[in-house]
């Protein structure tokens, strides 16, 4: 009878211990914070070709902050210079500023709190848990670092910026923004790619954009930390929702609490959606100098 009884019972739905201990908001903070921080960024853009207030003129490959400021893609100015053109001094002075910007805060942040293609595939990962669709094998996630290596190699080898012929980042950007919609195909197989062939696919283990990000990110201060490791309990909500779940073990296991991983995208739903609060952000300076007092 017992048996039939446990049977029967439904099995929690994802993260609802958290919702259930912290409330709905403390359980999607973050994850409304990133798409908060996503839309505004593309908003910057927007309010310039549709109500003529150029608060960002141009896009995430290369734009103007306040027509004064210039910023720039790192990836896209080394594939100019590897063409074998001098670029202009804005854009290698817009990409060293956006460089330090993200070796500051943590490369894989541009990822999870800036890239539009980012809620492409939290949407096709989304869909997976909701149509209960069983793990798929994953790719080797070096991958995108062989893929970076290509992307560099193109423009020495055919004078060309190839990449961002296909780059869907700013396929994306000029989509919405200007109708142009002859690149939405590589969105769309983007998006298959994550439902139906491999989870995470392009931005775990394709995406030479985040590859690049991850190297400038390997030296950041901003870290996420399992500082209550020992009262995991282990339902395994942070698992299915991390984009690189390789980098959360370590931590729990206790090996180093601090996920210095580079390819930690910080997006911070590993903290959402744990009902014991096993996660929280750390400033590994500031915490090394507290510790040294």
């Amino acid at each position: 009878m017992s048996h039939s009884k446990n049977s029967t019972l439904k099995k929690p739905g994802f993260a609802q211990a958290a919702i259930d201990e912290l409330g709905w908001w403390r359980a999607h903070k973050f994850l409304f914070l990133r798409r908060l921080s996503q839309i505004s960024v593309f908003a910057m853009f927007a309010i310039g070709p549709w109500f003529g207030l150029w608060l960002l003129k141009g896009n995430l490959s290369a734009s103007e902050l306040l027509s004064v400021v210039p910023l720039s893609d790192p990836l896209a100015s080394l594939q100019v210079l590897l063409t074998g053109h001098i670029p202009e001094l804005s854009l290698i002075l817009g990409a060293v500023i956006i460089a330090l910007f993200y070796a500051l805060l943590g490369g894989r942040v541009f990822c999870s709190w800036v890239c539009p293609v980012n809620m492409v595939t939290d949407l096709a990962s989304w869909l997976r848990r909701k149509m209960n669709l069983p793990r798929t094998s994953e790719m080797p996630r070096n991958l995108r670092y062989y893929l970076l290596a290509l992307v560099l190699i193109l423009p020495v080898l055919t004078g060309m910026t190839v990449w961002e012929w296909l780059n869907p980042v700013p396929v994306l950007y000029r989509a919405v923004l200007f109708s142009a919609g002859s690149g939405l195909w590589i969105l769309a197989a983007i998006f298959l790619l994550d439902l139906f062939i491999s989870e995470r696919a392009w931005c775990g283990h394709l995406c030479p954009t985040g590859a690049l990000f991850a190297l400038l990110g390997k030296a950041s201060p901003v870290k996420v930390s399992a500082v209550n490791a020992k009262d995991c309990d282990n339902c395994m909500d942070c698992f299915d929702v991390c984009p690189e779940r390789q980098v959360l073990k370590p931590a729990l296991r206790g090996q180093q609490p601090m996920i210095t991983d580079s390819d930690c995208t910080q997006c911070g739903r590993c903290i959402d959606v744990c009902a014991q609060r096993v996660f929280q952000y750390q400033n590994r300076i500031a915490l090394k100098a507290e510790n040294n007092q």
